[in-house]
């Protein structure tokens, strides 16, 4: 019971810093800004992810979210290059 409320409590805690950084995301004043909070939704939805994926027993959720992690920081590394002009 304390597992499942203290899991339930986390994830809706992830969910809340989510739509907290896609409104940054979404009136972030720089390109810069909107990369960062773009970062760390995605850095967001992997951990929630990975706690589902321990709450519920589930292994393969465990491994999208690797390969979701890996895709997210090649796609920064991307934008990261894009405004710092090296394209």
């Amino acid at each position: 019971m304390i597992g499942e409320l203290s899991f339930g409590v986390a994830a809706l805690a992830m969910v809340c810093f989510t739509f907290a950084s896609m409104i940054r995301l979404a009136i972030g004043p720089t390109a810069a800004d909107r990369a960062v909070a773009l970062d760390t939704v995605n850095t967001l939805v992997v951990a929630t992810m990975v706690l589902l994926g321990v709450a519920f027993g589930q292994v393969v959720l465990v491994d999208v979210a690797i390969v979701y992690a890996l895709l997210s920081f090649v796609g920064t590394l991307y934008i990261a290059r894009y405004l710092g002009g090296g394209l």
